[in-house]
């Protein structure tokens, strides 16, 4: 199963040194303990090696010195900080002109070397553009092509004016002239082949245009029936001199990462990885990787079992963009930026299908929290634990258009509304919760009033897996017998979807319901299967648990201080 896709450079490696020109390479600044998460990495026209990480900022490490300089942002606007501290694009313009871009709040320009920036996030843009593809930035003279999920930015005089290359939902909502049209505006990257042609990947292909993204030829992927989902590889693979390279993780042979590197031309001889930098490999060397935290090995102690659940379906079709934002989970704060979330989300472009989780009777159709569009669904399947007897409900926001009226009988898998961006959103997405009530009542499953609801639960352990993955949960206690939260567990390898990447597990927070079945203080799906190292501090100390991963079966794990 091939989870790399070009442009990220995200494997598990050990932070270390290397010789680069006339440069010494140090290690990359880690105040966490856990490594540094590396998402992009570019050399400067300058020499400069840039790195973009996740929630660390930026580092830069100019020529002639031996230290990294670390970027981030700042609420002092007088600043003139970046916007965002996860950032993973750059791009460079031909009169010194430094570009980057983040998971999430838009993208940001110097021309002063990095000392100062002019941003573009939700207050510039509005509630679209904000998560640009990985390294999905890109100069072309005096054209600068940004790539995101909601279509691709174009601008030639430095953001002071703007074009949209973008679909026929995107055209009709865009602010922005029109500058072409692709088949999907939810991209995945662009890049100027040698051939001078210009590519845009993204869901079901590539497009291909001749004429500076004026018009485009589309070039559809294979079909792959319930694998469409991964089919993403993008055409220009060969024509980039990218290769691929299967990364073993010490220990763990069963878990493999496969991932795509950029010529040596455009990086020099380091590569980015999920802890840090290190040399740039070739396919007849490559090492055993150890995580900077597992010393040794702790013995497999969590082994894979069936879930105690039914599933229900997914609520966006596998030949969609079907994964789950890995950045807000339930439960996730994104490092403390954000609320703890209440629900999954699904990053779709306007207009994509959402559809039922299971079958049920429509109970609310209409505007819910800030406008947002929702529509909810009490299931006719039904849960009964610890001699409680409750009723299952799912409710979808943000929609562009909802399909079914309160009332309406509705099938599993059956179109029930369009996504959108309504209310408070910051792109194109379907919000997804999952509620285990014991009333039918329907105002205490959506009240635009209530911004945490009493009775949802993750569904992440209610909707089925992604084919042939598997599932994590468990608890994590401190020496008093108490739930750690907003924890962060460290060592899962997940590389899907790369536009939120994964980095970190996080418990959830005392406005998080767990599940009535499980009582878990963290859930997690669609997980490759294979044995791997977790990791979490729990008062000052680091505690290891290694667990085994299996498809369609879940895997539950205990930390706690006292244990070995």
């Amino acid at each position: 199963m091939t989870y790399g896709r070009i442009g990220r450079m995200a494997v598990w490696a050990v932070c270390t040194a290397a010789p680069l020109a006339a440069q010494t390479i140090p290690p990359l600044p880690d105040s966490s303990g856990w490594g540094v998460h590396v998402l992009a990495l570019a050399r400067g026209p300058d020499s400069a090696i840039w790195v973009g990480t996740y929630g660390q900022g930026i580092f830069v490490l100019r020529l002639g010195t031996g230290n990294w300089q670390q970027l981030r942002h700042a609420n002092d606007t007088s600043a003139h900080s970046i916007s965002w501290d996860f950032v993973h694009a750059f791009g460079f313009g031909p009169r010194g002109q430094i570009w980057y871009g983040t998971v999430g709040n838009g993208w940001g320009l110097s021309s002063d070397g990095g000392k100062t920036w002019r941003n573009w996030e939700f207050r510039e843009l509005g509630p679209e553009w904000q998560y640009v593809a990985p390294n999905g930035i890109f100069t072309l003279g005096d054209t600068t092509y940004i790539s995101t999920a909601d279509g691709v930015k174009v601008t030639s005089d430095d953001g002071k004016t703007w074009a949209v290359i973008t679909d026929s939902a995107g055209a009709t909502t865009a602010k922005d002239p029109v500058m072409g049209r692709i088949q999907n505006q939810y991209t995945y990257g662009i890049l100027k082949l040698a051939s001078g042609k210009l590519v845009v990947s993204y869901l079901r292909g590539d497009a291909i245009s001749v004429d500076g993204g004026r018009s485009w030829q589309h070039t559809a992927l294979p079909s792959k029936s319930d694998s469409a989902h991964l089919a993403r590889e993008p055409a220009f693979t060969r024509e980039f001199h990218a290769w691929h390279m299967t990364i073993t993780l010490c220990g763990a042979p069963e878990v493999r990462v496969e991932t795509a590197f950029l010529d040596p031309i455009v990086l020099g001889s380091v590569v980015g990885t999920a802890w840090g930098l290190l040399p740039r490999w070739t396919p007849d060397s490559v090492p055993c990787l150890s995580p900077p935290w597992a010393g040794s090995v702790p013995p497999l102690t969590a082994l894979p079992r069936p879930s105690r659940h039914t599933w229900f379906r997914r609520p966006i079709a596998l030949t969609d963009q079907s994964f789950i934002d890995q950045t807000y989970r339930f439960g996730s704060t994104m490092g403390g930026n954000f609320q703890p979330h209440q629900g999954v989300e699904f990053n779709n472009p306007d207009g994509t299908p959402v559809r039922a989780i299971g079958g049920g009777v429509v109970i609310y159709s209409g505007p819910a929290e800030a406008g947002a569009n929702t529509i909810a669904i009490r299931h006719d399947r039904k849960l009964t634990t610890d001699n409680r007897h409750l009723f299952l409900f799912s409710v979808y926001y943000h929609n562009t258009r909802l399909l079914k009226q309160v009332g309406d009988r509705v099938r599993a898998g059956e179109i029930i509304a369009l996504v959108g961006n309504t209310g408070r959103a910051t792109n194109d997405h379907l919000h997804l919760e999952v509620h285990a009530a014991p009333t039918t009542d329907s105002s205490k499953i959506v009240d635009p009033d209530v911004r945490y609801p009493p009775f949802n639960t993750n569904p992440e352990l209610w909707i089925a897996p992604l084919p042939g993955t598997g599932l994590v949960a468990g608890q994590v206690w401190d020496s008093q017998g108490r739930p750690v939260p907003q924890a962060h567990i460290y060592g899962l390898v997940k590389q899907e979807p790369e536009e939120t990447p994964f980095s970190f597990i996080e418990t959830y927070g005392p406005r998080n319901h767990a599940d009535p079945v499980y009582h878990e203080h963290f859930a997690i799906s669609d997980v490759p299967p294979g044995d791997y190292t977790l990791g979490v501090e729990i008062e000052g100390k680091k505690v290891l648990r290694r667990i085994r991963v299996a498809a369609g079966k879940l895997t539950w794990v205990e930390f706690r201080p006292d244990a070995h």
